[in-house]
């Protein structure tokens, strides 16, 4: 089915469902995609149909990139509502990832100063130290739970090499509040299996998790766009206000896009 990469290292603005007026930042090629995950409702294909044979980019070309863009939106009187970190893959895994974190924040104080720096992320790494201290300083830390279930995760999110769901959550608490938790909820069948995060099995564990983390905010959401595998639908609407009012009983804040 119908996939895209996104340009690189600017890409946007695009007006997103969760953040507004959204310039994104990608620290990968335009090339290509390279992520820790190969989740199979990706926007961006499967890894294996991106293929990828450059580097990620350097934070100064990124910065150089986004400097010029923020200068050129603010001469256009349109700056975004958020810089959001994304693009083709996992952004936290770029080796200069903490670097480009750092000038962004720079240039948005300087250049944006109402913009939000966002970053959207599967946390695969966001136990390691420098890492960590780069999304503590983020305005959105957005990182990926969309289940709890080890043998769902495989299904769904294909991590590339090994991938302990308890460790993300503890690694996700350690934030201390400063992160937002997405998830997707979906149905359909890939390969002959169910694919059902929906239902209370899947539920009750999920909010488990978002007790221990104490996110700042939840956002969840639903198939928006083609998938790279066929089979995949929608959560119904009723069904992700249920989940979202769950959410808020617990006092937490919950986003739903539908």
């Amino acid at each position: 089915m119908s996939t895209f990469l996104n340009a690189s290292p600017i890409f946007g603005p695009v007006r997103s469902r969760r953040l507004g007026l959204s310039l994104g930042v990608n620290m990968m090629p335009a090339s290509g995609k390279i992520c820790t995950f190969d989740c199979i409702y990706c926007e961006n294909g499967l890894n294996a149909e991106r293929p990828c044979h450059e580097p990620y980019n350097t934070a100064a070309v990124v910065l150089d990139a986004l400097e010029a863009k923020l200068r050129e939106m603010a001469a256009e009187g349109e700056l975004p509502d958020v810089i959001t970190f994304a693009g083709n893959g996992e952004p936290t895994a770029a080796p200069e990832f903490p670097q480009a974190i750092a000038g962004a924040v720079a240039l948005r104080d300087e250049l944006a100063p109402n913009s939000k720096i966002a970053v959207l992320s599967n946390g695969t790494r966001a136990d390691r130290p420098e890492v960590h201290d780069a999304l503590m300083m983020v305005d959105d830390n957005i990182l990926k739970l969309d289940t709890v279930d080890p043998a769902f995760i495989q299904l769904l999110d294909q991590p590339v090499g090994p991938y302990d769901v308890e460790h993300q959550i503890e690694t996700f608490a350690s934030f201390d509040g400063h992160v937002i938790i997405q998830t997707i909820f979906l149905t359909g069948e890939y390969q002959g299996k169910l694919i059902d995060n929906t239902g209370e099995e899947y539920v009750a564990p999920w909010l488990a998790a978002l007790e221990r983390i104490r996110p700042q905010e939840a956002t969840i959401y639903t198939v928006a766009r083609e998938t790279p595998v066929a089979g995949l639908a929608k959560a119904a609407p009723e069904v992700l206000d249920a989940i979202a009012a769950r959410v808020q009983a617990l006092g937490i804040p919950c986003q739903v896009s539908y």
